[in-house]
């Protein structure tokens, strides 16, 4: 298999057309520009359809039309763009509609900085737009990972008719690594909700007005028992030296990377660290988590933030094992030997002293 040097913005672009996308529609900023110039160039050669969007609002609302016609659909934005989505993929997910979104985050809040960050989580996993819904969303941490992901999110948008979200960052979109590409898909489930036009088919209804309130009571409670389905065959994480670890490091994306780092120096020094890096950040690993916490009594939550994803290892821990948080907001990325220092100190605080 051929390996291709390539940024991770281009690679989102490229594993979307491999894996089918065929409508692509966006607005330019920083740092995911790439991606979007990727699309420009390629998307017409797929035999698919390019369309720079005169606003991020435009944008999502396109991607809700071509995902209604059962067209394989994407968008990407930044931080403070993909607030401007948060309506139309609020309305993505009352229509049951299949989309892909990508954010690669940037610093923030407000209109921030162009410098990687993770201050975003919040938003992607809680809904972020109105009404009662969930968002499956996946993180890579590595180029490799982007090309992997990107075409698992449009298989998981269109088995649960739902919009999945991408969440990177600066540093992912922009860094390079070398990367196996799969073979683009040809073949497709038929979808018979599509809206397909006059004479093929019988006619077709999509709508997420529901003026009877039970009606929407009952629309509701469907999505819950599809989220319930998607809680239960959708998480992803990956385990780093656990099987001995007395002390355990939890973080995603970029952070992940760097910790690695940390925990192989530390390592050097006795300290018996390791890693849960969820991939799904909903759903969220809550179940490993929890068990892991009848043998380890430490743990360590690593963000670019200042502590969102800390809430939801502190919800699936239940009290069961002590919380420590280190966080770097607003763009700062930190170092490997920073987070070695944190890992050492409280190893040395709480795990060693117990001992």
């Amino acid at each position: 298999m051929n390996k291709v040097f390539m940024s991770g913005n281009h690679t989102f672009a490229e594993s979307a057309i491999r894996a089918g996308c065929r409508c692509y529609f966006g607005y330019p900023i920083t740092p995911q520009n790439e991606l979007g110039e990727y699309m420009a160039n390629h998307m017409r050669k797929a035999g698919g359809v390019f369309i720079q969007s005169e606003s991020e609002t435009a944008a999502i609302n396109m991607v809700i039309g071509a995902a209604a016609t059962g067209t394989r659909a994407m968008t990407s934005s930044s931080s403070p763009g993909i607030s401007l989505k948060q309506e139309g993929i609020s309305f993505l997910a009352g229509f049951e509609l299949p989309a892909v979104i990508v954010n690669v985050m940037r610093g923030g809040p407000g209109l921030g900085n162009i410098a990687p960050a993770q201050g975003d989580y919040f938003q992607a996993t809680r809904g972020g737009g109105h009404g009662d819904y969930r968002t499956p969303v996946f993180a890579p941490a590595s180029v490799q990972e982007i090309a992997d992901l990107t075409a698992h999110a449009f298989n998981v948008a269109d088995r649960y008719r739902t919009p999945v979200m991408l969440l990177s960052d600066g540093m992912m979109g922009q860094m390079k690594e070398p990367v196996v590409f799969s073979e683009p898909v040809t073949d497709f489930p038929e979808k018979e909700w599509a809206l397909k036009g006059r004479g093929d088919g019988p006619s077709r209804y999509l709508c997420s007005l529901i003026l009877d309130a039970l009606e929407m009571e009952r629309h509701n409670w469907k999505l819950v028992r599809k989220y319930e389905e998607i809680e239960k065959n959708e998480v992803k994480y990956e385990e780093y030296m656990i099987d001995d670890a007395e002390i355990v490091v939890i973080a995603y994306g970029t952070t992940a990377r760097i910790a690695k780092g940390a925990i192989k120096r530390v390592r050097k020094d006795g300290v018996r660290a390791g890693m849960i890096r969820p991939i799904s950040l909903w759903p969220f690993p809550k179940k490993l988590l929890n068990n892991l916490a009848s043998r380890v009594r430490q743990f360590v939550v690593f963000e670019m933030s200042t502590g969102q994803m800390l809430e939801d290892v502190q919800i699936a821990l239940e009290g069961k094992a002590d919380i420590t948080f280190h966080g770097r907001p607003g763009g700062t990325v930190p170092t490997p030997i920073e987070f070695a220092r944190i890992i050492y100190r409280e190893y040395q605080k709480t795990v060693k002293k117990e001992k």
